[in-house]
Order: C-alpha cells, then sequence, then structure tokens
C-alpha cells in the first residue's frame, strides 16, 4: 500500500482513529506547553481564541461535507456532531426532544489522560461554550447553546460534560 487510496475501508476507519487520536493530541501538547511555561490562565486564553476560530472551520467543513441546509435544524447537528473529529474517541449520546439537543460525553479522553498523568482537569466550560455555541450557529443560526455540566461546574456525574442546544424559531 502506497497511498490512501490503496487502502481497505476497515484501514481507513482506522486511519480516521488514528487522525483524530492525533489532532487531540496536537490540542493536548500545545495546551499543556503554554500551561506548564505561562499558567492555566493563559493557557485558557489562548484555548478559547483556537477552539473559536476552529469550531466554525470545522462545522462549515462538515456540514459542506453532508449536504446539510442552511437552516439544517436538530436532525443537522445531530449528525454534524457525530461528525466532528473526537466523535470517533469519546463515548457520547444524543437526546433528541420537541426543539431541544442534549449532547452528553460519556468519556472525555482529555480529562481521563490529565488524570492518568495526575495532572488537574482541564477547566473546559468556557472553552466549550464557545465551541458548541459557534458550531452549532454554524450549522443552523437559530441554536443557542447551554452548558448542563462542565467541568468545573459538574451537575450530572453519569457523563463528562452535557450541552442543551435549543433550536429558537
Amino acid at each position: 500500500m502506497d497511498k490512501i487510496s490503496d487502502l481497505s475501508r476497515e484501514e481507513l476507519i482506522d486511519l480516521v482513529h488514528i487522525y483524530a487520536k492525533n489532532m487531540l493530541a496536537l490540542d493536548g501538547v500545545w495546551f499543556q506547553s503554554v500551561e506548564s511555561k505561562l499558567g492555566m490562565e493563559e493557557a485558557m486564553e489562548h484555548d478559547r481564541n483556537a477552539w473559536l476560530r476552529y469550531t466554525v472551520v470545522e462545522a462549515r467543513r462538515i456540514k459542506e461535507f453532508l449536504h446539510l441546509s442552511e437552516q439544517a435544524g436538530l436532525e443537522g447537528l445531530k449528525k454534524a456532531l457525530a461528525f466532528r473529529f473526537y466523535a470517533a474517541l469519546n463515548g457520547d449520546e444524543i437526546i433528541v426532544d420537541g426543539d431541544t439537543l442534549i449532547y452528553r460525553t460519556l468519556s472525555c479522553r482529555v480529562q481521563n489522560a490529565r488524570a492518568r498523568k495526575g495532572m488537574p482537569f482541564h477547566p473546559c466550560k468556557s472553552v466549550g461554550i464557545l465551541e458548541y455555541t459557534y458550531f452549532a450557529k454554524e450549522i443552523d443560526s437559530r441554536f443557542e447553546c447551554e452548558a448542563l455540566s462542565c467541568y468545573p461546574d459538574v451537575t450530572d456525574e453519569s457523563c463528562a460534560c452535557a450541552w442543551k442546544f435549543t433550536l429558537i424559531c
């Protein structure tokens, strides 16, 4: 095998998982570099800035790939969330009820890795609010997003984090 187009379906799926792990590793190593040199507060500022820009690019590309309409609604968001790079890595669940969608990350590789290394948890709520709000709004501008449970404000011990998306019509 000399190139990606030579790979079997199973090999391509394995490669997607490798790429997703590599992307998450890159996110972690740059963050930890800033964190160790400048502290958590400075690292979080850069993390928020990076995710604010990245999440829009990711959503736009997924939306185009899935051929979603401009206002893709709850079904469009549900599909798009399943195609985010870390969807291949974290266990998650999606619950749609009326005009809301709850997205729950059941197992978080970032927090699990920090725990294994004896590091404090990543205070991801402020990043997540930007990340999920802007991702959803790129899929459909009518979405509002709120954190239901996310470190450091964990209200649901049965998951790593939970997010509520409401379609405002």
